[in-house]
């Protein structure tokens, strides 16, 4: 099987783009670039050098969402709830692979993200479009409700109103638009995207790579905690932070009025 994703390694590594490379269908996906898109987020977690992920897409779209024939050709053969099992199979595990991993997973939205593909986005840590770039929560267009965590995420991210009305009449956001409603970090003019988004790459592969890792992971338990479970967790994972050698070199720096150089580790 050919790959369906065309990887970029930067900065000796450090940094590992992956673009979605299903050009020719604006990037839609299907069970295989699912299967390997997950494959490569969880290689590169598990590699040591590697300090950040991006998500990308070849050509003129970032995803748009799924390929409903692939998916309705896996009815052949007598397979029941095919919808589902797509979901349950490879949207949700993937989900799962990008919220957990260790590495900072930044969305580079570099055109349309549509239905799945704009859920896509939108569970990465953060991420960046171009100006041209819109959203849309396209599923009630062809009877179907937000997946890919869709009806997790959005209305913590929009409110219920917001998420509502976005998901049930499908409305294209503008990429200034979902900036604006707190839904993406940055958007940058489409001539200044791949400069403006690789400085902040740049910048975070030389981050401390596993303070981040305990940032999000404080993030996460946000959702479910009380303000007192949560302050208790802060200590917590403030200790295992205080324990690397990163905070060490950190402390060195400041002390020494020098720009810290930090490993990761």
């Amino acid at each position: 099987m050919n790959s369906q994703l065309d990887i970029e390694s930067k900065l000796d590594g450090k940094l590992q783009i992956i673009y979605l490379n299903r050009p020719e269908s604006f990037n839609s996906l299907n069970a295989d670039l699912l299967k390997e898109l997950r494959g490569k987020i969880s290689a590169f977690n598990a590699d040591e050098n590697v300090r950040c992920i991006a998500v990308s897409g070849r050509g003129k779209a970032f995803c748009s969402g799924q390929n409903l024939k692939d998916a309705l050709a896996m009815e052949t053969g007598g397979n029941q709830k095919v919808i589902q099992k797509m979901v349950t199979d490879y949207y949700n595990p993937l989900v799962l692979e990008i919220t957990n991993c260790s590495k900072p997973v930044v969305a580079l939205v570099n055109g349309p993200a549509v239905g799945a593909g704009a859920m896509l986005a939108l569970i990465c840590d953060f991420a960046v479009a171009t100006e041209s770039s819109y959203f849309s929560q396209a599923f009630s267009n062809i009877g179907l409700i937000p997946d890919t965590a869709g009806t997790y995420f959005l209305p913590k991210l929009l409110g219920r109103q917001l998420a509502h009305y976005l998901a049930f009449t499908g409305k294209k956001l503008s990429a200034q638009e979902a900036k604006n409603l707190g839904l993406i970090a940055e958007v940058f003019a489409d001539e200044e995207f791949n400069g403006k988004s690789l400085e902040i790459l740049a910048q975070i592969a030389n981050m401390p790579t596993k303070a981040l890792a305990l940032t999000k992971k404080a993030f996460a338990m946000s959702y479910d905690n009380s303000l007192e479970k949560q302050l208790e967790h802060e200590g917590i994972l403030q200790q295992e932070a205080a324990e690397t050698s990163d905070f060490r070199e950190g402390i060195a720096a400041f002390i020494e009025k020098r720009q810290p150089v930090y490993k990761g580790k």
